[in-house]
């Protein structure tokens, strides 16, 4: 949720507000407040609290966050400066060939995105070290490689097998 918060109060002090400096700086604590919030979550965990399904979200949110948040931020960008400060429109969607390429590339980065998830779990599994503490954090893992797969079904491999009926047609004259 932070994410959120920061990146539209980043935009609206960017466009509407005209206020580049505390744009910049709110665009730039998006992933550091995830961060934020993911050190609370473990420094809770390691002073007794019970593990539950937020702490690993955490988790799951600070890996997508610093992989996807970049390009998220650029999206969100070009639309706010067209609609706020007549910038250009924004591209049109891609086809074919480069629809297909684009996939492949966020679903590596949605791997990555997983991969450090897992990592931040471990560590605060390994943090905590009580395993009756813990168990809520362990079951993220295969939810992880749940989603991987699943984003590699509806996304790539979707676009290799019904997305090249949108090529154009090459003049073969």
């Amino acid at each position: 949720m932070p994410f959120w918060f920061f990146l539209l109060g980043g935009l609206v002090a960017r466009y509407p507000l005209r206020m580049k400096r505390t744009s910049t700086v709110l665009l730039a604590a998006v992933s550091l407040v995830d961060l934020a919030v993911l050190a609370v979550g473990v420094i809770s965990l390691s002073e007794g609290a019970k593990a539950n399904l937020s702490n690993g979200l955490a988790a799951i949110y600070l890996g997508f966050s610093v992989v996807f948040g970049r390009s998220m931020v650029r999206w969100a960008d070009v639309r706010f400066a067209h609609r706020f400060a007549g910038g250009p429109p924004p591209k049109p969607k891609l086809q074919g060939r480069a629809k297909i390429s684009h996939e492949w590339r966020e679903w590596y980065k949605c791997v990555l995105a997983c991969v450090i998830a897992a990592v931040l779990l471990l560590a605060a599994i390994l943090v905590i070290g009580k395993p009756g503490q813990v168990g809520p954090l362990w079951d993220w893992l295969p939810r992880l490689g749940g989603l991987t797969g699943a984003w590699l079904l509806f996304g790539p491999v979707y676009q290799e097998v019904f997305g090249r009926k949108s090529e154009p047609a090459r003049d073969r004259g």
